[in-house]
């Protein structure tokens, strides 16, 4: 009974491939010019330039009709095979070498984080998914954590855009100000890695602000950062498992259960895994590492072109406050806990 499916599989990806190439290459062609933007100005990255392009193109003229399939293709598939690949950035020894030092630091500031999004989100009435997403954006690990929770949570691509935008501004603000924070505070290259490993989002950013301070806080920081990075796996499933909850009419199968962990987290895992082996090459690594970087602005520029500019506008201030106010927690709680634990010298 397989053999008319698995016969007509050809025929089938042709059609797929035909529908979606248009829009996959417009959206191509915007990652590699923002690619380029962000190799010349390294504070960027790809991800902020791919989603500003394709705001700004919406906002000339949204795409629709035969560019729209390969548009919702790089916004979803392509967002969730870019989280697989970050896997290959972690292994098991670095996770649980820097994790035992860096775990007080990375849970507090991520319930604090969480629970200030929940609370104040609520307060200033913004709308529970914009808030999650700017929540576990500033919490985790900015872009990568909302490319995983976004799919899962069902988020609209304008609330996918305006997360994304308010923890890149904080992101800017941090590579200002925290090397100047450090050194008024006197911290050892050591404590000012991991605080930035954990107060900053973006790995491009953590990058730049830890640079400043210099090579040892450089390596720990980017270290810590990627480490913090699997605090996606139990968020994402904790949301799924909220999310079903709220939608279901009735109590779920043990089959059902088992479908709320998304397949691009199970993916990450065994990549991650994989690289603990010693089976991905540093060459190949690194070619990973590029790869998914490419993919979540190619995902990224998908979500610009299929933003709902109007949804934008009618969203205000507010979660830009919100994200504002994160920010501050999230900085004052890491700067606290490594001062508690004696690691602020």
């Amino acid at each position: 009974m397989f053999v008319t499916p698995v016969a007509s599989l050809p025929g089938r990806l042709a059609l797929r491939a035909r529908d979606v190439w248009p829009g996959l290459l417009v959206c191509v062609g915007i990652a590699v010019v923002a690619s380029l933007i962000g190799h010349l100005v390294p504070v960027l990255g790809g991800a902020v330039p791919a989603i500003v392009i394709g705001v700004g193109i919406a906002l000339v003229r949204r795409p629709g009709g035969r560019l729209m399939p390969g548009i919702e293709y790089s916004s979803k598939f392509l967002l969730q095979c870019a989280v697989v690949l970050l896997g290959a950035q972690l292994s098991l020894a670095s996770i649980f070498e820097v994790g035992l030092e860096s775990l007080p630091v990375m849970l507090s500031t991520l319930a604090v984080c969480l629970l200030a999004a929940w609370a104040i989100g609520r307060a200033l009435r913004i709308e529970p998914r914009l808030r999650t997403l700017i929540g576990v954006g500033t919490g985790i690990c900015g872009a990568s954590a909302i490319a995983a929770v976004s799919p899962v949570i069902t988020a609209a691509s304008a609330e996918v855009a305006y997360a994304v935008s308010t923890i890149f501004l904080f992101n800017v603000l941090a590579v200002l100000l925290f090397p100047l924070l450090g050194h008024a505070l006197h911290m050892s290259p050591h404590a000012f890695g991991l605080l930035a490993g954990t107060a900053v989002n973006d790995t491009s950013s953590v990058v730049a602000t830890a640079s400043v301070y210099g090579a040892a806080a450089l390596s720990f920081a980017v270290v810590v950062k990627l480490v913090r990075t699997l605090m996606i796996i139990p968020i994402t499933v904790t949301l799924a498992a909220v999310e079903a909850r709220r939608t279901a009419s009735r109590g779920m199968s043990a089959a059902q259960i088992g479908r709320l962990v998304p397949w691009f987290l199970i993916g990450f895992l065994v990549v991650a895994i994989i690289n603990s082996l010693g089976v991905i090459t540093p060459g190949v690594q690194d070619g990973l590492v590029q790869l998914s970087v490419f993919l979540i602005a190619v995902a990224l520029a998908g979500i610009g072109l299929s933003t709902d500019v109007a949804a934008l506008r009618r969203a205000g201030l507010k979660p830009l406050l919100l994200g504002a106010i994160l920010w501050v927690l999230v900085t004052a709680t890491s700067l606290l806990v490594i001062w508690l634990t004696g690691g602020l010298g």
